[in-house]
C-alpha cells in the first residue's frame, strides 16, 4: 500500500511528537475514546433493573407453580427491581466522579437507563395492577370495566411522555450549567422520585393482600388511587416546583448531628416496617416540593400590607 506525501507546509506545522494541531491527533490514526468500565456497568445494571421489573410485571403466577423468591408476588418482585435500579442509578454518577471519568456518553446512557427503569416500568407495573384487559379497545369485557382500563392506559402513557420530557430537560440544564458546583435543587420532581412513589406504594398495596382478600374495598380502593397518584406524580415531573436534592444536601459532605440521628431513626424504620416507611418517605418527598410552595404564598399573604378600605369623608 503507498504511503501518503506529505507536503513541506503540513510537516512544518507539526510538532515534535508528529502531531498535527490543525486536527488535534496523530497523522493516519483515529482518535479513539475508551468507555468507563467501572461506572458503565451500575448504568447498564440500571437498565437492566428495569427489564427484570417489566418481566416480573407480567408475569401471572398459575397454579402450581413454584413460588417466588421470599414469597413474594410478581409485582413485588417488580417494585423491588426499581428500587435496585434507584440503587444503581445513585452509585453510577458516585463512582463516575470517584474515578473522574464523568463522560457525555455516560450521560446518555444513564438517561436511557432511566427511561425504562423509572419510566416504562412503573407505568406498566401501574397498568398490570390495575388488572387492564387486552384488547383494552373492545366495547365489551367480561367482568371489566372499558372506561378505566381506557383511562388507565392513557395515564400510563401520560408517565412515560413525563418522565421523557423530565429527562430531556434535565440533561440540557445540566449542560447548560456544567461548570458549576453540583446543584441543590431540582426542578420539577425527579424520575427516581417519581418511580419511587408509584412503587412503593403497590409494594404497600401488595402487603395489604397478606391480611386482605383481594376483592376488599381497601384493596380496590387502593388499586384504583394508583392510576391518579401516578397522574400527580407525571404532572409534578414536568412542573417547576422546586425539590431538594437530598444526595447533594445531606449526603455530601460532613452532616450535622441531627442530620444523622435522623438517618438512623428511619434505618430503624425500614427494618421494622418497611413497606410503610418506603411509602411513607417517598410521598412526603413527592408532596414536599408543593407543600413548601403553598406554605411560602401563605406567608407572604400573610406578611403583605393590608390595603385600608375607602373611608367616608367625616363631617365638620
Amino acid at each position: 500500500m503507498p504511503y501518503r506525501l506529505v507536503d513541506q507546509e503540513e510537516q512544518r506545522t507539526r510538532d515534535e511528537h508528529g502531531r498535527d494541531p490543525r486536527r488535534g491527533k496523530l497523522p493516519g490514526r483515529v482518535a479513539r475514546r475508551g468507555i468507563a468500565v467501572l461506572p458503565t456497568m451500575f448504568t447498564l445494571a440500571n437498565l437492566l433493573c428495569g427489564f427484570g421489573s417489566i418481566f416480573f410485571a407480567s408475569r401471572v403466577m398459575a397454579a402450581g407453580e413454584a413460588p417466588l423468591p421470599f414469597g413474594w408476588s410478581p409485582l413485588t418482585m417488580a417494585a423491588a427491581f426499581v428500587f435496585l435500579g434507584l440503587a444503581m442509578d445513585g452509585l453510577d454518577g458516585r463512582v463516575a466522579k470517584l474515578t473522574d471519568s464523568v463522560s457525555d456518553l455516560g450521560a446518555q446512557l444513564d438517561s436511557m437507563a432511566d427511561m425504562v427503569t423509572f419510566g416504562v416500568a412503573p407505568a406498566f407495573m401501574v397498568v398490570q395492577l390495575i388488572g387492564v384487559r387486552a384488547p383494552f379497545v373492545s366495547e365489551f369485557q367480561p367482568g371489566g370495566n372499558i372506561l378505566f382500563d381506557r383511562l388507565a392506559i392513557v395515564v400510563a402513557c401520560i408517565y412515560i411522555a413525563c418522565v421523557a420530557l423530565r429527562l430531556a430537560r434535565f440533561n440540557i440544564e445540566a449542560s447548560a450549567h456544567s461548570g458549576e458546583a453540583s446543584h441543590s435543587l431540582f426542578k420539577g420532581l425527579p424520575s427516581p422520585g417519581a418511580a419511587g412513589t408509584v412503587a412503593s406504594l403497590i409494594l404497600l398495596h401488595q402487603s395489604f393482600l397478606v391480611h386482605y382478600p383481594p376483592d376488599h374495598m381497601l384493596v380496590r380502593a387502593a388499586a384504583v388511587a394508583m392510576v391518579f397518584i401516578s397522574l400527580l406524580a407525571a404532572l409534578a415531573m414536568v412542573s417547576r416546583f422546586r425539590y431538594v436534592h437530598l444526595m447533594n444536601r445531606y449526603v455530601r459532605g460532613r452532616a450535622p448531628f441531627g442530620t444523622v440521628a435522623k438517618a438512623v431513626i428511619i434505618g430503624l424504620l425500614l427494618v421494622v416496617r418497611l413497606q410503610e416507611t418506603l411509602a411513607a418517605g417517598f410521598v412526603i418527598y413527592a408532596l414536599s416540593a408543593p407543600g413548601a410552595w403553598v406554605y411560602r404564598r401563605a406567608i407572604r399573604a400573610r406578611r403583605a400590607p393590608v390595603k385600608d378600605h375607602p373611608r367616608s369623608e367625616e363631617l365638620p
